[in-house]
């Protein structure tokens, strides 16, 4: 059965950011079931699922509480159009989010995925300065090495040259200023040395192109796609400002680091600061069911609140505010809040810390580092070892993908101390191999 599921599967489904010919030799995995961190593939073999299942996955699979909520709400609506209408989970979902910014952010508008609410918040940004008389402003920057999406729009604040060279017809691109990432300092600069001083060609920027420049995207403490680049939270209380001085709207984009991934629900958090926008997706409903939603400012929705169509936000989702995907959220925020997840994360956070100590030392690993529930580190190897070491890790058990020679932890909130040790002793062990091949 595996081996004619495998063969439909190639011949029929065109599997993502993937080269479909490298599957001649590594081989597709059909999985049959999940359990809690852990995928069991049809052959009985698990894989720990150390990176979430592209980082959605937050409380495991098939998880029983959120099971039982989409379970009661299959019962009394799965989707209804939402111009014109309403139903009771999406409002809750918005008042909650709302409540957990400390209403700062007060108005949230759905989608599907993480593109799409990039998307929905470049527009917004347009937007609200074509409302507010000020049209010029319609172009962006955002920080190298950035990853927002992968649709056109998205792809315009997107510096992964993969991306930006294959589509480059298609996109019309923002521009760039210095990351903040840790790993560029220089000799006797701290982190937050970094962070002051990309602030400050944010703030060179600025001060020549704030009058065409609508907003500042960036993905708050961790580049995730371009190698789990970290970095102080200096450069957003610095970004913050600048933005508030030069009249630039600011949009966070937490679709992957949001929902407790760095050590508290929002990213910006650390830093003490609110966005004009902030993105959420992927982990939002637990990784059961595709939501995102961009959340904003009563400032940004009085700009669209007037008499002409012209004038109000001009986008759609036939999905939006799903009822289903809706429920899976509030399922996700009653066990943040009824297992006090943010802090027991703190201990999980630490196991991590303490598994991964005999990487550190290993001589072709640098620059290990950790934010919260996301641990990373760097590997000096030839060409070619991402897909080594990916096939070494799920011959150890483990589901992780390396991005280029960058090996990363991005696990459920669910492992114990045992488990965390278990993963750093079959890290280490598929590092070893890859190395050696």
């Amino acid at each position: 059965m595996s081996a004619s599921l495998l063969q439909r599967s190639l011949s029929a489904v065109w599997h993502p950011c993937t080269q479909m010919k490298q599957h001649e030799t590594l081989p597709l995995i059909a999985i049959k079931r999940g359990e809690g961190p852990w995928l069991v593939a049809e052959d009985g073999q698990r894989y720990l699922d150390a990176v979430s299942s592209w980082w959605v996955n937050l409380f495991g699979h098939c998880n029983a509480h959120i099971n039982q909520r989409l379970r009661e709400q299959m019962e009394k609506l799965e989707h209804v159009i939402l111009a014109g209408f309403t139903h009771e989970p999406v409002v809750r979902l918005s008042e909650e989010l709302a409540a957990l910014t400390g209403h700062a952010l007060g108005h949230a508008f759905y989608a599907s995925d993480g593109a799409s609410a990039t998307e929905i918040a470049l527009k917004m940004s347009v937007h609200y300065w074509r409302n507010s008389d000020r049209p010029a402003k319609t172009r962006f920057v955002s920080l190298a090495g950035s990853y927002h999406g992968e649709t056109v729009g998205a792809l315009a604040v997107t510096d992964i040259a993969l991306f930006r060279e294959a589509y480059a017809p298609l996109v019309r691109a923002a521009a760039t200023v210095a990351s903040p990432d840790a790993r560029t300092a220089e000799t006797g600069e701290s982190a937050r040395d970094v962070a002051i001083r990309a602030a400050a060609e944010l703030e060179r920027f600025l001060a020549e192109h704030h009058h065409e420049t609508a907003a500042l995207i960036v993905e708050p403490l961790v580049q995730c796609a371009t190698g789990m680049a970290m970095y102080d939270p200096e450069y957003l209380r610095r970004a913050r400002a600048l933005c508030d001085q030069y009249e630039v709207h600011l949009i966070a984009d937490e679709i992957a680091v949001g929902c407790g991934r760095t050590g508290k629900f929002f990213a910006v958090e650390h830093a003490g600061i609110w966005p004009d926008f902030l993105c959420l997706s992927k982990g939002i409903s637990g990784g059961y069911l595709p939501l995102s939603l961009v959340l904003t400012t009563d400032t940004i929705y009085q700009a669209f609140y007037a008499d002409e169509v012209a004038r109000g936000f001009l986008h759609s989702h036939s999905y939006t505010g799903n009822a289903l995907a809706c429920t899976a959220a509030l399922a996700t925020l009653e066990i943040f809040r009824d297992d006090n997840v943010l802090l027991a994360n703190e201990q999980r956070a630490s196991w991590l810390a303490q598994a991964a100590g005999p990487i550190a030392a290993h001589p072709a690993v640098h620059h290990l580092r950790q934010q919260g529930m996301i641990l990373a580190f760097d590997v000096e190897a030839t060409p070619g070892f991402a897909r080594r070491f990916h096939a070494a890790a799920l011959a150890e058990g483990i589901l992780l993908r390396p991005i280029g020679n960058t090996v990363y932890w991005m696990p459920p909130y669910v492992l114990d101390e045992t488990l965390c040790a278990w993963l750093g002793a079959r890290t280490l062990a598929a590092l070893e191999k890859a190395l050696a091949e």
